[in-house]
């Protein structure tokens, strides 16, 4: 029986509405024949983590096979045991709740701008369910009548989002094509959508596999981002990052300008760009290479192993589910057993260090102002940390 729309108020409240949530479409809950597209709900309304296009049993079973290599093992597991059952027909089995989205015209949803924008005739979209966070956007694995993956499309729905979405935009469109830069999927169409900044980024070719040992950073990669390909540049005072840092942090917590000037002790290090999300979730190898993708992040002008930090601080954090301040030591750890391949002596890890945490704190600043409101796992704590190591 289908029951009256809802507005959720948990992860998949926010996703439909940002992809649904347009005067002429409504979402509702039960299984409706003539509503305009329909997904499963998996695994539960409670514990949504993806919603599952029910166009055709090829389509359904598509969106859960594919790049399946790229999942850890129990979700491999999961999506391929599902997989089969929506190729057989048997999906029903799973008891899994249907949304039925009604549109009064099949062009006012998402899918269907999209698929007019790309010249296919339709595009299906399985659909990513993420718990409400301040930088988190809509995903969706874009798929053609025959199942064939078409892009992986970003929704950009508040201020900070929609700048994240642009940035990774133009990054892609801009990356070297050699000296050791990682590959990256490129951009197929950027466009905007009833107040939404969408990129679609091309499928990955379908051989990729999950990076092995992904604990371990690639510091070849990583110093190939930072240069673009090129060689190492000489180093330089940290003077014009301190500057930029106090612009950005105009009307912030006043305790932040004195971890700032802290770390004003005229060092000087080798400067470049960071990817600004290197963790192992964001690559995977193919034929040999490693390819690397959410761009969005990009920077230019940060000292050389902001990288480096990321990845020790985000596995912490996401991974190993530790608090702020154990990431940070997971980050002075890194730093010292890899730094000196970055060119980092003691006191340039202690700075790179720090400075990131400072970084870090600006990002989660910044995406407050945008209107995604303050990251939990990150503020007040970033300055509870930062206040332990800075003289003020």
């Amino acid at each position: 029986m289908l029951k009256e729309s809802l507005v959720f108020e948990d992860g998949l409240g926010w996703v439909t509405r940002a992809v649904f949530g347009d005067p002429g479409v409504t979402v509702a809950v039960g299984d409706d024949p003539s509503a305009t597209v329909r997904y499963a709900v998996i695994p539960s309304l409670a514990g949504a983590r993806f919603l599952l296009p029910l166009a055709s049993r090829r389509v359904t079973a598509a969106s859960l096979l594919a790049y399946n290599a790229l999942r850890p093992p129990k979700v491999r597991a999961g999506r391929a045991a599902v997989g089969m059952l929506a190729r057989f027909g048997l999906l029903g089995l799973t008891k899994a709740p249907i949304l039925s989205v009604h549109a009064r015209e099949p062009r006012e949803l998402l899918a269907a701008f999209l698929a007019e924008r790309l010249g296919v005739d339709r595009l299906h979209a399985a659909i990513g369910i993420r718990p409400p966070d301040p930088h988190h956007k809509p995903t969706l694995q874009l798929f053609d009548d025959r199942g064939r993956p078409r892009g992986y499309a970003k929704i950009g729905w508040n201020d900070g989002t929609r700048a994240m979405v642009r940035a990774e935009a133009a990054t892609l469109a801009d990356l070297p094509a050699s000296g050791g830069f990682p590959p990256a999927p490129r951009l197929v169409l950027h466009t905007q959508w009833h107040g939404r900044e969408i990129a679609i980024i091309e499928p990955m070719p379908r051989t990729v596999r999950r990076i092995r040992r992904p604990d371990r950073p690639r510091l070849e990669a990583m110093l190939a981002v930072a240069r673009r390909g090129g060689p190492a540049t000489p180093p330089r005072p940290v003077t014009e990052l301190l500057t930029a840092w106090r612009q950005r942090a105009t009307g912030a917590d006043p305790r932040i300008h004195a971890f700032i000037d802290a770390l004003d002790t005229g060092q000087e290090l080798e400067f470049g760009d960071w990817h600004g999300d290197w963790v192992p979730w964001n690559m995977a190898r193919h034929r040999g290479r490693l390819l690397v993708w959410d761009w969005e992040n990009r920077a230019a002008g940060v000292p050389v192993g902001f990288d480096l930090a990321h990845q020790a601080f985000q596995t912490a954090l996401s991974t190993h589910r530790r608090p702020a301040a154990e990431c940070a030591v997971a980050v002075d750890e890194a730093l010292r057993e890899h730094g000196p391949a970055l060119g980092l002596d003691a006191a340039g890890q202690r700075f790179v260090a720090d400075a990131y945490l400072v970084e870090l704190w600006l990002r989660t600043y910044e995406l407050s102002g945008g209107g995604a409101g303050w990251n939990p796992k990150l503020h007040p704590a970033l300055l509870d940390v930062l206040a332990t190591r800075l003289p003020r």
